[in-house]
């Protein structure tokens, strides 16, 4: 089994329901943000880091992700037809498509500016230590996040869940060796489930995002997304 991640599973397969009207016509990740589709940032930051084993699920107008997607050979789609499977679900689903060892995961809902989130993530990577690394960020730092943060970040790089203190916003985007995740007797789940089981054997870590990002999970994110971008130097 490989120690790095030279695979990425990129979400894309949810109803995007807070996006309201925009997405009764098309699915989130190809609504237009700075003059390009959601997941086209997305796919930038994938292939900049030199990635090019890329699955990315689909089921919310799917068609529409494959169409996009078609021209793109490299990319391989993993359909979701008869039920959204949620992270875990659809991690699970795509393995036989991203191989064995830790896999990237990549949300396809927010827009970067800074370090190559993957690139910050493999270079962190500890494949003896670690069943889990996030990329995390103080939530002042980050636009489009409402909350206190997600998880605690300890010395020694250990997460523990936050549990409504102030800590680190998840950005949406991991290495994860999906250890056990077979073992989950339901169809659809979240991520959480691992990574709380991960959390409690000391395998779970994180490292901090030192540039922008920007949820576009709400309609008021596109005009955020698109200013961040705008001030980039």
């Amino acid at each position: 089994m490989p120690n790095t991640a030279d695979a990425v599973m990129m979400f894309a397969a949810g109803f995007g329901t807070r996006m309201g009207d925009l997405t009764a016509q098309m699915p989130k990740p190809l609504i237009p943000v700075a003059g390009m589709p959601l997941i086209e940032h997305a796919l930038l930051q994938v292939e900049r880091a030199g990635l090019r084993r890329i699955v990315v699920n689909a089921h919310y107008k799917a068609e529409q992700i494959s169409k996009y997607l078609e021209d793109k050979k490299y990319i391989t789609v993993s359909w979701e037809r008869e039920s959204i499977l949620e992270t875990g679900g659809g991690l699970r689903a795509a393995l036989p498509l991203l191989g064995e060892g830790p896999v990237f995961t990549l949300n396809t809902d927010a827009v970067w500016t800074g370090p190559n989130p993957l690139m910050t993530l493999q270079k962190a990577w500890n494949g003896v230590q670690m069943d889990a690394l996030l990329l995390l960020a103080p939530p002042g730092q980050i636009k489009g996040y409402k909350g206190a943060g997600d998880f605690i970040l300890a010395r020694d790089g250990r997460i523990s869940r936050a549990n409504g203190a102030a800590g680190l916003a998840y950005l949406g985007a991991q290495i994860i060796l999906p250890r056990g995740i077979d073992a989950i007797p339901d169809k659809a789940f979240s991520l959480n489930i691992l990574w709380d089981r991960m959390i409690a054997q000391g395998r779970a870590f994180g490292v901090v995002h030192t540039g922008g990002w920007c949820d576009v999970g709400r309609p008021e994110g596109i005009t955020m997304a698109e200013e961040m971008l705008n001030h980039v130097p």
